[in-house]
């Protein structure tokens, strides 16, 4: 014979059964004189079980729900249908990080009671009275990745609960809170400090992981040399604060962060047609060039293909436009593709970045036919983002830096990032300065209009400058390390506090590789793939790893598997041309480790806690092993005078072994720096060889 047992019938026994722990009643809210043994009568278990060991937190009454949520189920049945998958109901699940977290959480009208569990750990609902909206801190029960609130047992039944879950911020943090070794840091300050020493002129760094701002530093002055290539003397220092040229770093968190937050709103379509958004023009207005090298299909056939493109094929890199035809040079060939003194440029709109001839660009882009066939190549092109900053304001109906400010910058309390900084309140020495005699590569170039002082508060790339006014997709915004970690962080969560920005699946779709045999490039953002972009990343990080560079020396590096955020922002071309006349565009800062970008991650990832022992000996090992790649290269190029910046930075290397293995301590790394000094020549180095001797002597 069985026996039939209500649920109160069993709630009774099993608290006699508990013998002294206490049963708490949850009244979240109490019944109204209108209703007052309503809820008893339509269901006689309206108490849930709350141990004491249930977490206390705190609890504020909220005003408004207002904000953009990371989730906001309403339970139960937040998915909105019943099945056999009971358990889904009841659960759901948020990223977040260890030691912050705030829930919005709301229980309707009558609500007695309800159950409230953070990674299985249940929290006292006391205090949430019903018809209320409350802060619920749960700070203490976060951990660092995804996490899961459980909410049922509400009573009365019928009644709901809504919680609303919030995104992390970039709160302050230590690296020991964050397992990444100090050491680490220490070598990469002893890198960098002994490269501007030796002729580097500066850089910045932040360091973000599980939300938190871990590290941040500064090196050299915001503008290292005069125009004639002398060391400048009375330029103030580098601080956190300084503004550095993004260059194509431009590119993710202007064009690419813009349309990855309409694509979430539902506001734009990745396979919109640019002839749609821009207008007829954009493929009617299209002229025959014949580019060197390419086979010109017709001017049909090219408008026919112009008239295809979406923005898909923008961002991929792959919609068939010239790397950089130039708007602004006068006489720059447009089937050369390059500058050609007395050339007539078919395609000028202008060098005094006004307003008209932003306007002019856009035209000159609809005049510009493609150079292959959309999707057949992989050509990076700045055209590609110049475009994607006219679409973002046809589909806004805003400036992009208005829209971007008003979006990200202002609700992110970004102070910092800008475009245009001397006309936004900066003065030339907040910002770190870029080419010493303007855009003339010290006199290897000229054009109408060039820019021939010292650039400092205006963005380097001439398109932008001279033909889209410092603001466009592929150049031109400004920030400081600290301010763009804590926007690239957006990435790993898809929004900021009470900001939604990006939803998961917008963020794979972007960060997905673009092809299979493509693993390097995703949707604009570049991609660590099958170790594709070491030379960025290192050899270290997962697959996943996005980011970006820029030309005038910045990097910002997201590893998503380990929560990770790094930005090195450096103004490598504030430095002399090194020879004018074998590569204008190499200039002295390009030689120095500082410059190389991934030597960051590389010994970044060697000081995580998890990845092995004590590191000081390897790093020793490894700067030896750096020393003799950089003295290999010395030599291939024959007879190289003490003054070249190859030489000098390899000298910096051995004065970074020098001071790492003076801070150790230890023999190895002492043996290891006796050792490197053999790379040395007698007579070329001589001054350099008895200047670390003296150093070693203090051991």
């Amino acid at each position: 014979m069985s026996t039939k047992f209500s649920r109160k019938t069993f709630l009774k026994g099993s608290v006699a059964g508990l013998g002294m722990m206490a049963l708490n009643v949850c009244t979240a809210g109490a019944a109204s004189a209108a209703e007052p043994a309503a809820a008893a009568a339509e269901d006689t278990n309206s108490l849930n079980l709350v141990p004491k060991k249930a977490a206390s937190v705190k609890v504020t009454s909220r005003g408004s729900v207002s904000g953009g949520w990371q989730g906001e189920p309403v339970f139960p049945n937040w998915k909105g249908y019943v099945d056999d998958t009971l358990a889904m109901n009841h659960m759901y699940t948020f990223v977040g990080y260890a030691g912050q977290g705030t829930l919005c959480v709301e229980p309707e009208a009558g609500v007695t009671g309800f159950n409230l569990f953070v990674n299985n750990r249940q929290i006292n609902t006391a205090a949430m009275a019903a018809g209320g909206v409350w802060n619920v801190d749960i700070s203490g029960q976060t951990i660092n990745g995804r996490n899961t609130i459980q909410v049922g047992g509400i009573r009365p039944r019928g009644k709901q609960v809504t919680v609303r879950v919030g995104y992390p911020t970039v709160q302050e943090g230590s690296l020991q809170d964050v397992g990444i070794d100090r050491d680490a840091l220490e070598l990469l300050e002893q890198i960098i400090q002994a490269d501007v020493n030796n002729g580097f002129p500066s850089a910045q760094m932040a360091i973000v992981k599980n939300g938190k701002l871990v590290y941040q530093n500064a090196w050299g002055k915001v503008n290292s040399y005069n125009p004639d290539g002398t060391p400048k003397t009375d330029s103030p220092a580098v601080t956190n604060d300084t503004l550095y040229d993004l260059a194509s770093n431009t590119k993710m968190y202007t064009a690419n962060y813009a349309l990855q937050y309409l694509v979430t709103q539902g506001k734009a379509n990745l396979d919109s047609r640019l002839v749609d958004l821009l207008g007829s023009a954009f493929v009617e207005d299209t002229i025959d060039i014949t580019y060197n090298g390419y086979e010109n299909p017709g001017l049909k056939v090219n408008k026919q293909w112009k008239a295809e493109l979406t923005l898909r094929d923008i961002l991929r890199h792959q919609a068939g436009f010239p790397a950089d035809p130039q708007y602004h040079n006068d006489s720059f060939d447009q089937c050369a593709q390059k500058t050609v003194p007395g050339a007539t440029n078919v395609l000028f709109s202008g060098w005094d970045g006004s307003a008209a001839t932003r306007a002019a660009t856009l035209k000159s882009i609809f005049k510009t036919p493609l150079m292959y066939k959309p999707g057949t190549k992989t050509v990076y092109s700045d055209v590609d983002y110049m475009l994607l900053a006219f679409a973002i304001e046809a589909i806004t109906g805003k400036g992009l830096d208005a829209f971007l400010k008003e979006t990200f910058w202002d609700p992110m309390g970004l102070t910092h990032t800008t475009y245009n900084p001397l006309l936004n309140g900066f003065a030339a020495n907040d910002c770190a300065a870029t080419e010493l005699n303007g855009n003339t590569r010290d006199g290897a170039i000229s054009f109408t209009g060039v820019r021939t002082a010292t650039i400092q508060g205006q963005v380097h790339d001439e398109k932008c400058y001279y033909a889209m006014g410092g603001i466009s997709g592929h150049a031109g915004l400004f920030s400081n390390a600290t301010e763009l970690a804590k926007l690239a962080s957006v990435m790993l969560t898809g929004g900021y506090g009470e900001n939604r920005y990006f939803s998961r699946n917008v963020m794979d779709a972007f960060t997905a590789p673009k092809k299979e045999d493509a693993a390097n490039w995703g949707l604009g953002w570049w991609r660590e793939g099958d170790n594709q972009r070491c030379w960025y990343f290192g050899t270290q990080a997962p697959s996943n790893t996005i980011g970006h560079q820029g030309w005038t020396g910045t990097l910002t590096m997201i590893d998503p598997v380990e929560n990770l955020v790094v930005v090195y922002l450096t103004n490598k071309i504030n430095s002399p041309v090194t020879d004018k006349a074998a590569n204008p565009n190499n200039f002295n800062g390009n030689w120095y480790t500082a410059s190389t970008l991934g030597f960051v991650a590389q010994l970044l990832y060697q000081g995580l806690q998890n990845h092995g022992t004590d590191p000081n000996n390897a790093y020793s090992a490894l700067l030896e092993d750096m020393a003799e790649s950089k003295f290999a290269l010395v030599a291939e190029g024959g007879s190289v005078p003490a003054t070249h910046p190859l030489v000098r930075s390899g000298y910096a290397v051995l004065e970074a072994m020098a001071a790492h293995a003076n801070a150790t301590h230890s023999y190895l790394d002492r043996n290891y720096f006796n050792d490197a000094l053999t790379l040395l020549d007698d007579t070329r180095d001589a001054e350099e060889l008895a200047k670390l001797k003296k150093i070693a002597q203090k051991y």
